[in-house]
């Protein structure tokens, strides 16, 4: 089973993105950053999840993020599958926070229990297969709309949701060009899916 054991955010301001992620939600080896000025323009085609046990801790999340510079996309708020937000980070990145508890069990933490890197593809049939036949199992499947992988253990989990369907659920419109800003490292071999997004060999992205 191929997993994921990180992903790379390519950031014009590698010191302020730096400074970013570690202010608003204490990320480690999960999510790495590379200085990168390569274009690129409005919706990158992708959004990371933090997936939280409880409504306090979405609020603390958002807020943290907030205060470290992000920018409100979609306000915090109730809805019939849970309690969410989305922020864009200052490098560009779409970070949504979210849990479908409906009430607290505990004080407020920021705490999360999940990181989701949701693609936004041109077709998801199309991507799904590919994934597939790069040795990535589906766990979840929704006909041509959505699909999530089995990525058994591993510290970011993998979907494929529409382009448009994507950017709707942040906030944003889904016009964008140029780079996805966006690198993938797993156990596999390198390669580039059908909407452009690159994975690198965990190995060779650790060593840079």
């Amino acid at each position: 089973m191929t997993s994921i054991e990180s992903v790379t955010i390519e950031a014009a301001d590698l010191a302020a993105a730096g400074q970013f992620y570690t202010a608003a939600f204490g990320l480690d080896t999960q999510v790495r950053l590379r200085a990168s000025e390569t274009p690129t323009t409005g919706f990158r085609a992708f959004t990371m999840s933090l997936t939280v046990s409880q409504p306090a801790n979405v609020n603390a999340l958002i807020d943290a993020a907030l205060d470290a510079g992000a920018s409100s996309l979609k306000p915090v708020t109730k809805s019939l599958w849970g309690y969410g937000g989305v922020v864009q980070a200052p490098d560009g990145t779409i970070w949504k926070v979210a849990t479908s508890a409906k009430k607290d069990t505990g004080p407020a933490t920021r705490q999360f229990d999940d990181i989701v890197l949701l693609l936004g593809v041109a077709d998801v049939a199309v991507s799904k297969k590919f994934y597939v036949d790069h040795g990535l199992t589906v766990a979840k499947s929704f006909g041509r709309k959505y699909v999530e992988f089995a990525t058994g253990s591993s510290p970011v989990k993998l979907a494929l949701y529409g382009r448009k369907a994507l950017a709707k659920d942040a906030g944003v419109t889904p016009d964008g060009t140029g780079s996805h800003r966006l690198v993938i490292a797993s156990d596999a071999a390198p390669f580039t899916d059908p909407d452009g997004f690159a994975w690198e060999t965990a190995s060779e992205t650790a060593s840079l």
